[in-house]
């Protein structure tokens, strides 16, 4: 038994995540990459930053953003240089314009289309009820009066 544990150990794949470490000239340049690599959206897994994710894009963009930074470019050409290459689907926080309105749209949209459809829905069922004729009226009194 101790010989099969350590065959299957011995050829199983190591698996390493590999941590990055950067060296900043200043705190606000750390503090700048930490905004950045938390505003740009990891393309791969698409619900993660770029911080977050272990994805080897996300580890590309990541190195992306601390060469620009020292080079000593600025956060909006960071951005811009990010959004020419992948487009306005790279920021958490795309700008509101014609590509990006439904984007903007949709919720509102759906919570407006969802509430249209549950108020008719109520108004749908209350007026289905049907309504007693007087001698079915008068049956259900009878009915109420003798288990009293």
């Amino acid at each position: 038994m101790k010989k099969l544990a350590l065959c299957l150990l011995l050829l199983s794949q190591s698996v390493h995540a590999e941590i990055e470490i950067y060296q900043f000239a200043t705190p606000e340049l750390e503090s700048r990459y930490q905004n950045l690599t938390e505003e740009l959206r990891c393309l791969v897994c698409q619900n993660q930053n770029i911080a977050d994710s272990h994805a080897e894009l996300a580890q590309d963009l990541r190195r992306k953003v601390y060469e620009k930074l020292s080079a000593g470019e600025s956060n909006e050409q960071i951005i811009t240089y990010m959004t020419d290459r992948y487009g306005d689907f790279v920021l958490y926080r795309p700008p509101f314009n014609v590509k990006t309105l439904i984007l903007w749209l949709a919720p509102i949209l759906t919570i407006l289309i969802g509430g249209i459809g549950f108020w008719s829905l109520l108004k749908r069922r209350k007026n289905t009820q049907p309504e007693l004729s007087a001698t079915e009226r008068e049956r259900l009194n009878k009915l109420l009066q003798t288990k009293e």
